[in-house]
């Protein structure tokens, strides 16, 4: 059976805010994220339908919390939850010293990602 652990993940790097190790496993990723900073990822998700992130995630959290902004509703995760989020969210908040474990589909992560790339580098340029 195939594993990744936040030491033997191949991909992702130190992101300045944001230090992501990942891989992917049978068209899944399978992502340990760690937040130096609070994050609102809402300007990221820009141009995206709803500007929502599209992509469905089944995580854990390790240490912190984060909150994640629902059409309806916004929902706190704490350390020691396991969580899902179903396509149409924003990761809004994100404590500093968080840490998680999440797992998505990798193609509709990677289609997102690819948006939010575009979004990082605009507001960086501007």
């Amino acid at each position: 059976m195939p594993k990744v652990s936040k030491d033997s993940a191949t991909r992702g790097g130190d992101y300045g805010p944001v230090v992501d190790r990942h891989d992917e496993v049978e068209g899944y990723r399978i992502g340990f994220t760690a937040f130096k900073e609070d994050i609102d990822g809402t300007p990221l998700l820009k141009g995206l339908p709803d500007d929502r992130c599209q992509c469905p995630h089944w995580g854990y959290v390790i240490t912190g919390s984060l909150m994640f902004r629902f059409p309806d509703r916004d929902e706190v995760y704490e350390a020691g939850d396991a969580f899902y989020t179903p396509s149409g969210h924003i990761p809004v908040s994100h404590q500093p010293g968080t840490e998680i474990v999440m797992f998505s589909p990798a193609e509709e992560l990677n289609a997102t990602e690819a948006v939010m790339m575009k979004n990082m580098q605009a507001l960086q340029s501007a």
